[in-house]
Parts: structure tokens; sequence; C-alpha cells
């Protein structure tokens, strides 16, 4: 998520198309998950993409767990994003894939519904997971079965310059209330007040979490329990219908700008140069987009729609997940270190919030007192938030939902398309490649 709207649309069409075919491959035959763990020598290989600085500290938490279990190596292979999928992909159709998965959202299913994954719920005598919310643990999971285990967790929320809502002497609004029309509203204000330099609103719409929350709020979902595209072109057409009018009454950014911005890094967002007062991110951005801003920013609640479905639409996305291959020999081993890195406040002290605010509750109290105030305030924003069910995982097929989503905003915010031509279009598309996997 580092351009503010999601990490994936660095994700080349290509990588996920090498993925699924290399995927057809794979399937299952590991060891014995609920086993006893070995006394003897066990080597774990464990994969995971991400910065140098999480690399570090990954592997303190690697050494940490192999001084308390001796006989017990685990070597680490990482990544940077853009490699990751294709090489993990590699590994597992040659029955050569790494014990213990850095798995992500939108190839959870790909890899659960070709036996790649272990069912971690064979799992529970070395991994438990009952320090975890249920609808936060469901996130994982795929045709009923635990395939995956979040590392942390966020919510979709707006994400407001106070500096500059008080230098234009326009309230806070109150989150416990406002509407989208309320946002609309107070944007325009902004918008006019800053004469032009500030826009109320940076627009959105190029990632799943807006129109995730947008058909939730409708009482509808974006895909039904088969993983049938499913929500209503009507809903749909709604949702870009706002944005659109966002960005003719001058309250969002012209389209350029908009996309520009879109393709661009976290720091040259309308958010981090203090160049929209109101955007759309995940709560876990906030310290990112503070140290950018260098204003006063504040996590509100996201607005709703008025209707009764609104209050249960917030949900828990996953940063990201702990898998394990199916193949492991030694899945057990495997379970105990994942549990390791997930239950323990000893590794919780050393991660923080690198994988996410950690799911775990116990352990983001205890480091609580160790997080910046912007890191501590994306955790009490969770700790606030009243969430639902967590969303049907993304199906297979639609890992490229994001690059599809983008092309039909920008042809709307152009006015190439209409909203309800762009909605019947994106959902015909996306269905199209779900019944393709």
């Amino acid at each position: 998520m580092y351009n503010g709207l999601s990490r994936r649309s660095l994700l080349s069409l290509g990588a996920g198309a090498a993925a699924a075919s290399a995927l057809a491959a794979c399937g299952g035959g590991g060891g014995d998950a609920g086993g006893e763990i070995s006394k003897d020598a066990v080597k774990l290989r464990f994969t995971w993409w991400g910065s140098d600085a999480r690399h570090k500290r990954t592997q303190q938490a690697i050494d940490m767990f192999t001084k308390k279990y001796p006989n017990i190596t685990v070597s680490g292979e990482f990544k940077e994003w853009n490699g990751y999928w294709d090489s993990l992909a590699t590994t597992v159709a040659a029955n050569d894939a790494p014990d213990i998965i850095q798995m992500d959202e939108l190839y959870l299913a790909s890899y659960a519904e070709r036996g790649a994954l272990l069912d971690l719920g064979t799992a529970t005598k070395h991994l438990k997971t009952d320090g975890i919310d249920p609808a936060a643990l469901d996130t994982g999971k795929v045709d009923g079965k635990q395939y995956a285990v979040p590392t942390g967790v966020a919510a979709y929320s707006i994400v407001a310059n106070t500096t500059l809502l008080e230098q234009y002497k326009i309230p806070v609004p109150d989150d416990s209330t406002w509407t989208w029309d309320d946002l609309k509203r107070i944007g325009l204000e902004v918008s006019k007040a800053s004469g032009g330099k500030v826009t109320g609103v940076q627009s959105w719409g190029f990632d799943a979490g807006g129109v995730n929350i947008w058909a939730r709020q409708a009482g509808a979902t974006l895909y039904d329990a088969s993983g049938k595209v499913s929500i209503p072109p009507a809903v749909l057409a709604g949702y870009w219908q706002y944005l659109l009018d966002l960005a003719k009454q001058g309250i969002a950014p012209a389209p350029s700008v908009t996309v520009e911005r879109a393709g661009a890094s976290l720091d040259q967002s309308g958010t981090a140069t203090n160049t929209s007062a109101f955007g759309t991110w995940w709560n876990t951005q906030l310290t990112s987009l503070s140290a950018a801003s260098g204003q006063q920013l504040k996590l509100l609640k996201l607005p709703t729609n008025g209707q009764a479905a609104a209050a249960e639409s917030p949900y828990y996305k996953p940063s990201m997940f702990w898998s394990v291959s199916s193949r492991s020999k030694h899945p057990a081993e495997a379970a105990l270190f994942v549990d390791f890195l997930l239950n323990t406040t000893e590794a919780g002290e050393v991660l923080l919030t690198d994988r996410g605010v950690p799911s775990n509750g116990t352990v983001r109290s205890a480091i609580t007192g160790k997080l910046a105030d912007t890191d501590k305030a994306a955790a009490e924003y969770l700790a606030a938030l009243k969430v639902g069910a967590a969303p049907r995982v993304t199906p297979n097929g639609a890992s490229g939902i994001e690059a599809i989503l983008k092309r039909h905003t920008e042809e709307v915010l152009f006015e190439r398309q209409t909203p309800q031509a762009a909605a019947e279009s994106f959902i015909k598309e996306l269905q199209t490649e779900i019944d393709a996997a």
C-alpha cells in the first residue's frame, strides 16, 4: 500500500498469470501437523517480502526462536514484492516450497484451492489462534478451512489534516454521525477557503477496499459465498458517480492529477503533500503519512450512507498472513514457529507493527507502550471500531481486480464511460477472469 491506494498496483499482471500457471502442478503430501515436536535436527525454510528493516526485525525474531528451540534451524528467503510471487509459484510447482510462507489476501485462494497450503486447523496442538478476533481470523479461511492466520490487521479510514482544517477555520467533523454528503460538503468548504490551493478530498477508487466498503454499506458484497461477483451494478455505479462528482465540483483534484498520484509513492499523495484535507487510507498508514506531511493528521471513521447496513460495514483487512506449505516435511515445527511469531510478546516486541497492528490482542496490548504516537493512534482506532463479518476471500482468478478497477475508474473520471457502463463492464470483466481460472 505504498502509494496510498494499494501496494498491489506495483504487481504486473504477467506475474499473476505466471503464478496461476505454475500453481497448476502443486498438491499436498507433507508430514503430520499434529505430531510431536522433533528432538532431532530440523531445518525450516521461511519466505517473505519486504524492506531491509523488515528483514532485520524478522531475523531477530528467528534468532530468538532458534535460541529457544536449538534443534530447529530457520533459513530466511526474502525478496522484493515484485519478484516474490513468481519465485513462490515456481518453488511450489516444483514441490520445493518453503515451509513457512508470508501470504497475501489476493493470492490466498489461488494457493489454498490448489492444495499448496496446510489446513492450519490440523495444527492446533502447536498453533493457537484463540487470541485473535474471529472476524480477523476468518479472513484467512477458504471454504471453511484455516489456510492462513493474519499477522496483523488494518481497517479503512479517513485521514484528516487537522492543521489545514484549523487554518481554514473548519471544524473537524463528528465521525460518529457524518455521511458521504457531509464529506462532500466539508470538502467543498476546504477547496473554496483555500482558493484552489488545497482540495477538500483526495480522490480514491483504485483499491478493492473502497469498493468493499461501499458495497457493504449498501447491504451488498463484492463477491458472494461461491466466489461470484455479486455487487449490484447500480451500487457500483453510485460509487463511481460520487467520485466523478467530487472531481467535477472541484472537491477532489482534476482527473489527471488523481491518476498521476495513484501511480506515485505515498509521499507524493495529496495527504502527504498537504494538498488535500481528507483522504481514504488504511489506518496503519498514519505513521508514514504523518512523517511525510509534517502536519497534524487524525484518523476518522468512514462516513456512511445513513443506511442500517453501514453500521456493520467496517472490516478487518489482514495486512498479510502466515501460511504453511502442505508439502512441508516438518509441519508441526513450522506451526510452532508461526505460533511464536503470532502469539509471543517477545516476538511482538521485535516485530512491532512492521506487519500491521498485531492480530493477537494480548500482543497488541503488550507492545502499545513501545509504539510511536501515530502507531498508538492506529491501534486505538482499531480498538474503538465496530467491525462486521470478514469479506469473502478474493476468489481464485480475481487477483488482478485492482488493475481492472484502476482502468475503469480512469474511464469514469475522464468521462470516457458513464458510471453505469463502467459498472457493467467491470463486473463482466472480473467475472470472466474468475471463470477462466
